[in-house]
């Protein structure tokens, strides 16, 4: 059976003007071509829909019965239209994204906040996790796509550089090399190294970037709040990326920029590969895409006491 919209409403017209002539009118069609359209809808059904005499128009039971029916479909149909001129016109729909946590916490949100003023009806997950996790969400579907430091470029999933992240060495302010004006590579490798153990692409940027010289790692904790404690405590300097200093805002610490040779993360975004976005998530990649986080944080304040906030969270 082969039955079309248009006919559906031919028929629901004809139900209620119960005359041929004036329903032809109602859809610009000639009085023929009108009667064919039913007759081959009565065709399709099988059954007579309509009584007619010289007078009369007239549903016959089984048209009754289709009414019913017919106007159940033809509401299911304009409700899935219009479903889906809202997801085009992005009045509605659903992202969901992956980010780093130290960009979740800093560059991300003021963006989110922007993207829903301007679709508020797009409902927005945001899950703050590492590269693996969140390219693992891209690969399983519950992410439309992540911004991982791990670049993939497989069967599934594909790749593409987004921002580049300098790293900073954190240390106390009254520390030997809270007033260097550049730090040597030498100059780290004496110090007293406090790790994040868990974010261990940093630590292997730091053993890459020190060579020939060795890492002097005195400590290694899980949480980044006990980082920032221990820095604090004079036990030891920590050097995180750019991005991460978001939580190392305390009146006590401050954060030099390291310019060692390679000594930069990159930063990607992993999405499907050749699967087209739905409207909503392209919106919002779009966004992201034109507003990348900065690549050097307040530069302008390099080497001076950072003020103001106590650490926050376990950003990594």
């Amino acid at each position: 059976m082969n039955l079309s919209t248009r006919q559906l409403r031919a028929f629901l017209l004809l139900a209620q003007l119960r005359n041929f002539t004036r329903a032809a009118e109602a859809i610009h069609l000639s009085q023929p071509a009108f009667s064919a359209m039913i007759g081959a809808l009565e065709e399709s059904v099988g059954a007579r829909l309509f009584f007619r005499d010289t007078r009369n128009v007239e549903l016959t039971t089984e048209g009754r019965v289709f009414e019913a029916s017919a106007r159940r479909v033809l509401q299911e149909f304009e409700s899935a239209l219009n479903d889906v001129r809202d997801h085009v016109e992005r009045r509605r729909g659903r992202v969901s994204v992956a980010v780093l946590p130290s960009l979740a916490a800093g560059w991300l949100p003021p963006l989110l906040a922007e993207f829903n003023c301007t679709y508020p009806g797009i409902r927005l997950e945001v899950a703050d996790v590492l590269s693996e996790r969140g390219i693992a969400r891209v690969r399983s579907g519950r992410a439309d796509f992540c911004i991982a430091t791990v670049s993939v470029d497989d069967s599934e999933l594909q790749s593409s550089a987004y921002c580049t992240d300098r790293f900073h060495l954190v240390c106390r302010h009254d520390h030997r090399l809270a007033s260097t004006s550049r730090i040597r590579v030498k100059d780290l490798a004496e110090e007293r190294l406090i790790y994040q153990v868990r974010n261990s692409i940093v630590s292997r940027y730091l053993e890459t970037a020190l060579r020939p010289y060795q890492a002097n790692a005195v400590m290694e904790v899980e949480q980044l709040p006990t980082v920032i404690g221990m820095v604090r405590a004079g036990l030891g300097v920590t050097a995180i990326p750019e991005f991460n200093l978001y939580d190392f805002h305390h009146p006590d610490l401050v954060h030099r920029e390291l310019r060692f040779k390679g000594l930069v993360r990159r930063v990607f975004i992993v999405r499907p590969r050749g699967r087209p976005f739905s409207f909503a998530a392209q919106a919002l990649y779009d966004l992201l895409i034109a507003r990348p986080p900065a690549s050097s944080v307040n530069r302008d304040i390099e080497g001076r006491r950072v003020s103001g906030r106590a650490p926050v969270s376990r950003r990594a």
